[in-house]
């Protein structure tokens, strides 16, 4: 595997200034319009800015036009290079600030995406995060030997550098994420090796719920301070909220009287989740104020005074709430807490100073260890009659809302089925995939009260998935509005699969325009295994064989040899070697570079949806090094001789030019509101054994 190495810019401060991501992505716009202009000047960056997505809504080409001629009106044709560029691109970022009334000091624990908008260090956040290592893998016995980590110090920093803390502290928050035998463990890595690392770090961050927006492997690699524990805040959070759902802690329906209050709660997020389990602690404790944020609501220790009383009366003292002044009474309170266990994120300087991050995490801490609710069997059972969702619904369910959390769209989503009923997020997610093809006019923007705007909004999405091609038979918006799981998973599903095929497409534009479709990446795949002496194939993305793992096992070392260790691969036989094989062959895909968001029982039970998927990921990320590396002798050449080169790889799939980009049968049948049919099932196999 190639080693990258990032854009460089020769001023450090300007550097600085933006991730890697940003700067190959700036590197490519500014590349693409000097090559299209004979002379690129100032004067011809308003309408290059005005297409970015950084701008898009924020500026028009006149305003960024007006941002400019302050700084450039003398030099508007002076010729433009890269930091010239870049620095353009700072002043208009800027303005762009000032006008949306923002700060450069937001926190980044509770926000979802990581950007370069804060470059600021909370010292308190970094030295309660090298807490948190410190404590839960201090027996891990390969970082054993670099802890404790002294926060004083930059070796936290230092110790991420190679993905491995990463990698583990993921592993934490979700165990199994990541598949050990992947990760690169060697005292000292070649650039190689860490770049493999640091890859399956992010991937695998993704595949977990975190937002990683506008960070790459070189940020982390090079130990950026802000963008470290941006990711780590996110990771850490998730791992302290893992329990605030009905499956970890069926108790929690304690916290509602009705069904209908379960319903809404189902949907919250686990941070409100929290926050509700504080308030009914509190509220029958006797404080009467209403907590909503873990920052000005608890900056004066009463309501964590009362939470303590309540939880561990063994514990209980009035001290704390006849002290006045705030930091003192905050030392008691840690001092209680810390007779629980409970003390490790924040001090009393944090209580104060309305630390949201660390107080977060210190509730989340005591709802850990005491979250004082009991088992009523009799109320847990008739709420959880709510939750009747099949395994495979909901495995799809989580496949969705991390990969639309993914994109990087403004809203974060926490439920599939209760957050896209508005329409809204959907719209943004259409956008995301599809630039250009929301008219945001006839949107209506959350928080939306009349039941007709979400309708409204919902037909809109209906409207641009026809234009797409989808399957929508027999669908209206208001379907979506009342939550019917089985058209909005099989909405998502066209949406995701149109994604992949829109990035395949993207990177064969000399190969005469014809739309990528399942058999031609199920054709490329059994190709590439073939070319390389393996004898796996694939009938079709429901072939049975697949549940053994061995046949992407070859493909991902038809595409990159040096990935997979074959020492470590089982026969696939049984089911305990089936599971084996499935979490290496995720762990091992994203390392090499792919987003992906199935689980190893997808591949154990063959979820057709899901083998397309991860087929079509490893093609695109196979093309992609192609089309990266075009001028050089590719390893693809045809059996014929043909170019060496993406247009060759594609231009000798077996197109099936009837079925183009149109939606599969299997679609057609999912987005049908009649009951499914067993003959129609049977047909549609053997028309896919026949078309591959």
């Amino acid at each position: 595997m190639s080693n990258y190495v990032g854009v460089v810019v020769s001023d450090p401060w300007l550097h600085s200034q933006f991730t890697q991501v940003e700067l190959r992505t700036l590197k490519s716009k500014f590349n693409s319009n000097k090559t299209l202009l004979d002379r690129f000047t100032v004067g011809d960056l308003p309408p290059v800015f005005a297409k970015l997505n950084a701008f898009s809504g924020t500026f028009d080409e006149d305003e960024i036009k007006s941002v400019l001629d302050k700084s450039y009106s003398d030099t508007a044709d002076q010729e433009v290079d890269f930091e010239t560029f870049l620095r353009a691109y700072l002043s208009v970022q800027a303005r762009g600030i000032e006008k949306s009334g923002g700060s450069k000091a937001s926190s980044s624990f509770l926000k979802s995406g990581t950007t370069t908008v804060h470059h600021a260090i909370n010292e308190s956040e970094k030295a309660s995060y090298v807490s948190h290592v410190n404590s839960y893998l201090r027996d891990d016995p390969f970082l054993k030997s670099y802890l404790p980590i002294d926060p004083a110090t930059n070796a936290f920093f230092d110790l991420v550098k190679d993905g491995v803390l990463l990698c583990k502290l993921i592993n934490l928050a979700v165990p199994g994420t990541i598949d050990e035998r992947a990760i690169n463990r060697k005292k000292i890595l070649n650039p190689w090796e860490r770049n493999e690392n640091l890859t399956l770090a992010l991937n695998s961050a993704k595949a977990i719920g975190c937002t990683v927006v506008n960070i790459g492997t070189q940020d982390i690699a090079e130990g950026r301070p802000y963008l470290v524990l941006g990711l780590i805040s996110q990771i850490i959070k998730i791992q302290m909220l893992a329990d605030l759902n009905f499956k970890k802690t069926p108790s929690l329906f304690q916290l509602v009287d009705d069904t209908q209050d379960a319903e809404e709660l189902m949907g919250l997020a686990p941070e409100k989740v929290l926050l509700k389990w504080m308030n009914f602690h509190l509220k029958k404790a006797g404080y009467e104020k209403q907590v909503t944020n873990f920052s000005s609501d608890v900056k004066d220790g009463e309501a964590y005074a009362y939470l303590l009383n309540a939880l561990a009366p063994e514990h209980s003292s009035h001290l704390a709430l006849e002290t006045k002044d705030p930091t003192e009474r905050a030392k008691k309170l840690l001092e209680q807490a810390e007779k629980m266990d409970c003390k490790r994120y924040l001090s009393p300087k944090d209580i104060v100073d309305g630390s949201a991050n660390l107080n977060l995490a210190f509730v989340a801490q005591i709802f850990q260890h005491r979250n004082g609710l009991t088992d009523d069997n009799s109320k847990s059972t008739s709420f959880a009659e709510m939750m009747t969702d099949d395994v495979e619904t909901s495995r799809e369910e989580r496949c969705f809302r991390l990969w639309i959390n993914s994109l990087g769209t403004a809203t974060y989503i926490n439920n599939v089925f209760e957050d896209l009923r508005n329409g809204w997020v959907l719209l943004e997610v259409l956008d995301k995939v599809s630039p250009g093809s929301v008219n945001w006019k006839h949107a209506n923007k959350p928080p939306i009260k009349m039941p007709f705007k979400k309708v409204e909004n919902c037909n809109e999405v209906i409207k641009i998935g026809k234009e797409l091609r989808f399957s929508l038979v027999n669908v209206a918006g208001n379907d979506i509005v009342q939550g019917n799981k089985k058209l909005l998973l099989a909405f998502l599903w066209q949406l995701m699969r149109y994604t992949m095929l829109q990035l395949l497409k993207n990177l064969r534009s000399h190969s005469q325009g014809k739309e990528i479709t399942d058999a031609d990446i199920l054709y490329w795949a059994n190709r590439k295994v073939k070319r390389v002496g393996r004898t796996s194939q694939a009938e079709s993305f429901r072939d049975k064989n697949l549940s053994s793992g061995i046949f992407f096992l070859e493909l991902l070392t038809a595409v990159e040899p040096r990935v997979v260790n074959w020492s470590l691969v089982t026969s696939g036989e049984t089911e305990e070697d089936k599971k084996l094989n499935a979490t290496y062959i995720i762990s091992v895909a994203r390392k090499l570079g792919c987003s992906i968001f199935l689980l190893p029982e997808d591949i154990i039970e063959v979820n057709q949806k899901m083998m397309l998927i991860l087929a079509a990921s490893v093609m695109y990320w196979s093309l992609q090094q192609q089309s990266d590396t075009e001028s050089n002798v590719s390893e693809d050449a045809t059996d014929e001789g043909d170019a060496n080169s993406v247009t060759g790889e594609i231009s000798n799939l077996s197109l099936d030019e009837a079925s183009e980009s149109s939606p599969s049968v299997q679609d057609q049948e999912l987005l049908t509101k009649g009951d499914e049919d067993k003959d129609e099932a049977d047909d549609e196999n053997n028309n896919d054994a026949e078309r591959v």
